[in-house]
């Protein structure tokens, strides 16, 4: 119905996000790790990012706690990827924000 406001839950997930995405070292944490389109080490980001290890550690701290980023244990070491379900509903979100229609739930993003 017009003139509803987005629903809190969605409205708070969604500004979540944005503040993930509102550092420009994570912005391209993110993009590297969409077009790398694997798992990767921390310190395969490190080199790719030209950042000190602590600093690409705390960013993506931060992607995972929104499921930008997911985390998987390899024996000791830990591996980053790319949440595709959630990077897929990033746009509708946006979308969303800018007034468009909301599109139906699809999952994996919460």
């Amino acid at each position: 119905m017009m003139g509803d406001l987005l629903d809190r839950v969605t409205a708070e997930t969604y500004a979540s996000w944005f503040r993930a995405l509102a550092d420009p070292s994570r912005v391209q944490i993110v993009e590297y790790l969409a077009r790398q389109a694997r798992p990767m080490s921390v310190g395969e980001l490190v080199t790719a990012a030209g950042l000190a290890q602590s600093t690409v550690s705390q960013h993506l701290k931060i992607l995972t706690e929104v499921r930008f980023v997911l985390v998987e244990a390899v024996g000791t070491a830990r591996h980053y990827r790319i949440n595709e379900a959630c990077i897929a509903c990033f746009p509708s979100a946006a979308d969303v924000v800018m007034g468009r229609p909301a599109p139906a739930p699809t999952g994996g993003c919460e």
